[in-house]
Parts: structure tokens; sequence; C-alpha cells
């Protein structure tokens, strides 16, 4: 007899957290008062929680005894020195400001990089980052490969970047128009797909020679690594710790939202190995965050994120962090489900135009099947397609991705196979009802990150 050879995690739960059973009608009741939107709910109403891995993940008992190490000195923190140390060792990069999370780094990145009228190329744009891109007077030009905007490609790399592209970009507006080139690893909005280093590699040599800067969007580069140790030739006897190091080496400067890889719940930074735009970074940082060795942080929280970096990057960590979305991924998949493939890393996405097919891009199919997987069993996850994508800031009309995408996101160690179990049979649930299921209409937008705040309504029959 062959037995399947299962795998578990590496750590075993000290503390327990008591999650609130809620009836459907409760969940009516509530996914009403919230405006159909996710984010609008309250956590208590919530019985698994997938709206993001943003800050929602469980710390080591090494991070919470580092947080009792928290050195709270208004300047020269001990903490500081040992983060600034962790994110040389492990990230390369020589010079870090800590900010109070991710897009405190997007928002001085753009403002010391950007000039108005700038183009800045990306592998698929992230709400905040094109946001802070905007505010600077940048515009954001998309150059990821085609095969990313493609659920059903099984292209193992889709966060890399179309280099033909990119090269039209200069033949049109110029190499002096475009300050830098921002990579993402593990594209969020591709779903939590990777860039190879081959074409990281490439895309150096490119930039090089034309004198456009890397900017890296870090924040789940560990998740990424691993996925280039599975998927790229080469690279299957290298560590976490060792592609990381490379992928980081191969860039000019980084933005952090520590929230993600590094496992804590509040945090971010902004390198460089640039000297000139770490000392425009330390004055910007002063003015918006704090002194440039706490920035937006606590000494205790730094201490846990210079703890959390080095465990990111363990191998073990990793195999079982990447292995459980996998394991909800073919769970979904042998329902019938459709989900972007390859399936990424720090979730799996729902492809709504394929779930919801009755249904136009105008009545916002993702919120949508966001709304209706919480009304079926309290499991809470968001929209990533039009709503998440806003509007052409020159015409006022809706930006339409061509994904249209549910991210169940998984929070780092906080779960077991059996929530995945859970969530997985109650969105097949919703999925043999699909075809009851009518569209959104905005009740409430938002300037900016409408996302975020937006209501809805149900349209009229």
């Amino acid at each position: 007899m062959t037995y399947r050879k299962s795998w578990a995690e590496p750590w075993k739960i000290k503390m327990v957290e008591h999650l609130t059973m809620t009836s459907r009608e409760d969940r009516i009741k509530a996914i009403e008062e919230a405006g159909y939107n996710t984010f609008l709910l309250r956590s208590e109403d919530v019985y698994i929680d997938l709206l993001t891995d943003s800050g929602t993940n469980a710390m080591s008992d090494r991070q919470w005894s580092g947080m009792m190490m928290g050195d709270e000195a208004y300047a020269g923190s001990r903490n500081f020195y040992n983060l600034e140390k962790a994110i040389q060792d492990f990230y390369s990069y020589k010079y870090i400001i800590p900010t109070h999370q991710g897009r405190a780094a997007e928002h001085m990145m753009s403002q010391i990089l950007i000039k108005d009228g700038d183009y800045v190329p990306g592998n698929m744009y992230f709400t905040t980052t094109r946001l802070h891109q905007e505010l600077a007077g940048g515009k954001f030009v998309d150059v990821i490969i085609d095969e990313a905007h493609d659920t059903e490609s099984l292209h193992p790399f889709k966060g890399d970047v179309d280099l033909n592209k990119l090269q039209k970009l200069i033949d049109e507006v110029g190499a002096d128009k475009i300050p830098y080139i921002c990579i993402a690893t593990a594209v969020n909005m591709a779903g939590g797909q990777p860039i190879s280093l081959k074409n990281i590699k490439e895309l150096r040599e490119f930039t090089t020679k034309h004198g456009i800067e890397i900017v890296h969007d870090m924040t789940r580069v560990a998740e990424n690594a691993w996925l280039i140790k599975e998927r790229e030739p080469g690279y299957a006897d290298k560590s976490v710790a060792e592609i990381v190091f490379e992928i980081c080496s191969l860039t000019d400067h980084a933005t952090m939202s520590a929230k993600k890889d590094p496992i804590v719940n509040i945090g971010g930074f902004m390198a460089t190995n640039d000297e000139d735009v770490y000392r425009k970074a330390q004055n910007m940082v002063v003015v918006y965050e704090g002194l440039h060795t706490y920035g937006g942080m606590a000494g205790r929280d730094m201490e846990a994120l210079a703890v959390g970096i080095e465990e990111s990057v363990q191998d073990d960590h990793m195999r079982a962090r990447v292995g459980q979305t996998k394991y909800l991924g073919e769970k979904l998949l042998g329902y019938g489900i459709p989900i972007v493939n390859p399936i990424g890393s720090h979730g799996v996405f729902l492809d709504a135009k394929k779930f919801l097919p009755h249904l136009s891009q105008d009545v916002f199919p993702a919120q949508t099947l966001a709304a209706e997987i919480y009304i079926e069993s309290g499991v809470r996850a968001m929209e990533r397609g039009m709503v998440s994508a806003g509007r052409n800031k020159e015409t006022g009309d809706h930006n339409r991705p061509k994904l249209e995408l549910v991210r169940l996101t998984i929070p780092r160690r906080v779960y077991t196979q059996a929530h995945m179990d859970v969530v997985a049979e109650s969105i097949a649930d919703v999925y043999e009802r699909r075809n009851e299921i009518k569209g959104l209409e905005f009740s409430y937008e938002p300037e900016y990150l409408r996302f975020f705040q937006a209501r809805f309504k149900p349209l009229a029959d």
C-alpha cells in the first residue's frame, strides 16, 4: 500500500483566540450595514478573516520576547540598530528609514524620485503605490508580461517585466522621463505571482544601459524567493535567504510593508543604496513620521521586525506558508471553481468574471462575490477588480482591469488546514447558486482608494 506523505506546520500553538460563530441572518444584517463592503465589517462579525495578510499574522515567542526588549529612547534606540543590521544582512541595502507602514515609504520614495510629468513603469499596479506616484506628478505604465492578465495561463513567472514594452515606453517618452521602474515581488494584483531572477537580471542590465533605477516593492520578497526555488532552474538547492539577498542586490531602492513577509502587526521601511536619497528621506521622515531612528515605529516593534525578518527567510517557514495557500487552491480547483493559475504565494484569487459570467464588470462582480461569500459562511475576502482600480484621473471613467478577482488572503501562522477546508466548502456552496446572484452599484464613492471605504447597494430587479 502506498501512503501519501503529509506535511505539518513548523510550529505549535501556544495561545488561541476565540472566534464568533454567527447565523446567516446576522451576516445579512452585518453586510447590509457595511454597505456590501467587506472592509467595513466589524471583525467581531467575521468567522475566518481572509481580508488581508497585512498585519494579521501571529508573531513567534522570539518576536514577543523582543517586544519586551524595546528601547523607547526618542533618538538612537538600540532596536533601530538591530533592525538596520537585519536589513543589511538579509536584504543587502545600505541605508534604512523606518516608517509606520509601507505606504509611508512609498510616499517618500515617490516625492524624492518623481518629477511632474514623469512616467513610472511597473509589473502591474498596486493601489497605494500608483496613487503615491500620481500624487507626485507621475503616470503609471503597466509593463508586465501579457500572461499576467490571463487567469488560465500556467506561465510560472507571471510577474516578469516585458522588456519590449519597456523599450517601447522609452522610445515614446525618452529615458530621461523615466526615473525608475517599480518591480513588485510576488505581484499582488496578478494573484501573488512571482518574478524570476532571470528576468530581474535582464532588467538590471537593461536599466543600467538606459540610466534608469529599480525600486523594489519587497513586501513579499521571501514568498517570491520560495517560488523561484520551486520553479526556476538552477535554484532548487539555494536557500530562501540566499535567493532573497540576490533579488535585493539587483535593485537600487526598496519599500517594505513589514506587515506581510516579516510577520509583524505594524511597521515598514524605506531602504536605499544611494546616500543622497537617504539624506533626503531623513529630512522627510522627520516631517511626516518621526526621527530617522524610529520613523513611525516604537522600539519594541522594530525589535519584533528584526526577528521577523530572520524568521521569514527560513525554508521551513516558507514551505508551510506557501504550502497552505497551495492546499486551499487545490481544494477549490477540485470543486471546479475558477481561480488564478498557477496558485500564487499569499492567497488564492477567484476569477469573478468566470465565477459570475452573467454579471458585467459595470455591476462589480468581484465586490458582489466577496459579499456573497461572507453571507454564506462568515468568511471575509476582498475585491481586487474594477473597484480597486479606481478611476482615470484625466477622463473620470472607471479603470477597467482585465482581471476581476476576489482575494482569499491567508494570514501567516494563524489558521489550520481545517479552516481552509471550511473556506473551500463555503465557496463551493456559493458556486452552486451563482446564477441567482445579482450585482451591486455605488451608494457612496470616495475620491481616493475607494475600495477601502466605498458603500454599495444591490441592483434593483
